[in-house]
C-alpha cells in the first residue's frame, strides 16, 4: 500500500524530476519573459541571445535565456543600444546562469554612462523649463531645438543641399 502511495504522489507531480535542465520552447520563453516570439527570434539573430534547435526543428532555449531577456529588457530601458548590450553580455558565461557577482561586475561598468545620461536629462529639464513660454518659436535662435548652430551663419535655406554651381 505505501508503495502504491508513492506511485501516485508522483504521478500527481505537474514538473518532471529533471525539469529545471529541460530547455524552453520560443512560447514558453515568450510568455515567462513578457515578450512577443519574435523579439526573441530578433535577439538572437543579433547575437544577443543563444538557442538551438530541437529534433522537429523548433526553437528552444536553456532556462538561464530567462535572466538573459530580463537583463536585455532592463537595458533597453536605461537607453543602451543594442551592440552596448550585446558586449556587455559577451562578459556573461554562456553555459550557465549568471551569479550575483557576474551581474554586479557587469553593472558597475556601467555607473559612468548612467550617471552621464541623468546630468543631460537634468540639463534638458533646466532648459525646458526656461523655455516654456518664452514663445521665441525660432529655429534659428532657440538653444534648445539649434544649439551651436553653425550653418545658419551662411544664411536661411537648405544650404547643405545647394550646389554653389546651381545658384
Amino acid at each position: 500500500m505505501a508503495a502504491m502511495l508513492d506511485v501516485e504522489v508522483n504521478l500527481k507531480s505537474s514538473k518532471p524530476p529533471n525539469a529545471a535542465a529541460e530547455p524552453m520552447t520560443i512560447g514558453q520563453l515568450a510568455r515567462r519573459a513578457g515578450v512577443a516570439a519574435s523579439a526573441l527570434r530578433f535577439y538572437e539573430a543579433e547575437g544577443l541571445l543563444a538557442g538551438s534547435r530541437s529534433a522537429g526543428g523548433h526553437r528552444q532555449y536553456p532556462r538561464h535565456a530567462l535572466r538573459r531577456v530580463a537583463f536585455i529588457r532592463a537595458a533597453q530601458t536605461v537607453g543602451l543600444s543594442l551592440p552596448q548590450i550585446k558586449a556587455a553580455l559577451a562578459t556573461l558565461p554562456d553555459s550557465r546562469t549568471p551569479t550575483k557577482a557576474d551581474w554586479a561586475k557587469l553593472s558597475a561598468s556601467w555607473a559612468t554612462l548612467l550617471d552621464a545620461r541623468i546630468q543631460a536629462l537634468q540639463a534638458l529639464r533646466s532648459k525646458l523649463t526656461g523655455c516654456i513660454g518664452c514663445g521665441c518659436l525660432s529655429l534659428r535662435a532657440c538653444a534648445l531645438y539649434n544649439p551651436g548652430d553653425e550653418v545658419s551663419k551662411a544664411g536661411a535655406g537648405a544650404r547643405l543641399l545647394r550646389v554653389d554651381t546651381m545658384r
